[in-house]
């Protein structure tokens, strides 16, 4: 399992050094951040369900 992670990794800056053109780039920018970006609209919800959930009782 360990082999495949190592495999799998490839460093952004690998990547933009060898993109074709300034599309692809902006393209790795916008998968890089769009998970993080993700989790973080996921955090917010469930914090103001949590919220919303304490203030009826």
């Amino acid at each position: 399992m360990s082999l495949l992670l190592t495999l799998q990794q490839v460093t952004i800056a690998e990547k933009v050094k060898h993109a074709p053109n300034s599309s692809y780039q902006i393209g790795i920018a916008i998968g890089s951040y769009l998970p993080f970006v993700i989790l973080v609209i996921i955090a917010y919800w469930m914090y103001y369900r949590a919220k919303n959930r304490n203030d009826n009782e």
